[in-house]
């Protein structure tokens, strides 16, 4: 069942923990979510919530369930959904880290050039790289879109939570989540 702006009208904590082993698709390809990671709007340097005023007006006229896409360090496309906590109002976004390939697995490979399944979609720039997404898919609501959906997962894995990788700011927060044992997270579970 395609996830509804009601599933992301919630802390980000709690969005990014609940979307572990949903499915993510974007034109014919598709991936069960291995890892997630939170960015909460107050009190979280890293958040670009907390640091940059396009991505405050981004989330002031965006519905929760928005696609927040972006170019980091000028090399690969990142891709984020916005969240609201109903109850207090604070924004925040959660981070796509890892996938294990569903369907397009020929294509994901020929766009990552390599063979390795596990290796396609570990780690955020990989998983845009292997599924084809760019700085076009910013704005397109995972609610509501043709391109780009998320659907409810079928069971609940066993997820770890552990402490966020890639930033230099707030890193002691536990607030990556990840599928236990699994080979195509990026970052293995205390490694971080």
């Amino acid at each position: 069942m395609r996830l509804t702006t009601d599933d992301f009208r919630c802390d980000a904590i709690e969005c990014a923990r609940k979307l572990i082993g949903c499915e993510l698709r974007f034109r014919d390809g598709s991936g069960t979510i291995l890892e997630t990671e939170a960015y909460r709007e107050e009190g979280d340097r890293a958040c670009h919530l907390f640091t940059r005023p396009s991505a405050r007006a981004f989330a002031e006229t965006s519905p929760p369930g928005t696609a927040y896409v972006y170019l980091n360090y000028g090399v690969h496309w990142l891709l984020n959904v916005l969240c609201c906590d109903e109850k207090t109002g604070e924004k925040g976004f959660v981070l796509f880290r890892a996938l294990a390939p569903l369907e397009a697995q020929d294509d994901m490979k020929r766009r990552r050039n390599t063979d390795r399944i596990h290796q396609l979609c570990s780690g955020p720039g990989k998983l845009t790289q292997a599924l084809g997404v760019t700085g076009a898919q910013h704005g397109l609501d995972f609610t509501s879109d043709q391109e780009l959906s998320l659907h409810s997962r079928e069971t609940e894995p066993a997820i770890l939570a552990d402490r966020r990788v890639g930033i230099s700011r707030d890193v002691h927060h536990l607030w990556r989540f990840l599928v236990a044992e699994h080979p195509g997270v990026s970052v293995r579970f205390g490694k971080a």
